[in-house]
């Protein structure tokens, strides 16, 4: 019997909190050079933010595909809510307040949010596809004890 090489969509074996932690560093990075370069918070964080949705659900292993599900709009959330808070400048209008500036830098990038999290479904939905048509049953849940 010949073991079958595994597919790009077969590939992610890390555990979920390690890509959400490794997601939210690469974007107050991304944040911190955009910035650097520049008054505002633009282009360069968008395709950031848009490419790690995409490697995320690409890295994260199936039993851990909700918390890389739930991550692109928590983590614009928090990347936008703490310019808000520390440069509301950089997201709104600088005299807005921390609310104000919040609702108005995640409209300012909505459509970065809304592409990187379609894509991040995209692939996580393709990932569990391809999942169960090799092994016959769906990727593993994980369940919530309580």
């Amino acid at each position: 019997m010949t073991s079958r090489s595994r597919t790009l969509w077969e590939s992610g074996e890390e555990p979920g909190h390690e890509v959400a932690a490794l997601a939210v560093a690469l974007l107050l990075t991304a944040m911190t050079i955009d910035l650097a370069l520049g008054d505002r918070l633009g282009l360069l964080f968008d395709l950031t933010f848009v490419t790690v949705c995409a490697r995320a659900a690409l890295m994260v292993r199936p039993a851990d595909f909700f918390t890389v599900g739930v991550l692109p709009p928590l983590a614009m959330l928090a990347s936008v809510a703490l310019l808000a808070i520390a440069q509301p400048g950089a997201v709104a209008r600088e005299r807005d307040g921390v609310v104000q500036a919040t609702v108005s830098g995640l409209s300012g990038h909505a459509i970065a949010l809304v592409i990187g999290y379609l894509l991040c479904l995209g692939v996580l939905a393709v990932r569990n596809q391809v999942q169960t048509n090799r092994s016959g049953s769906p990727a593993p849940r994980r369940t919530i004890s309580g």
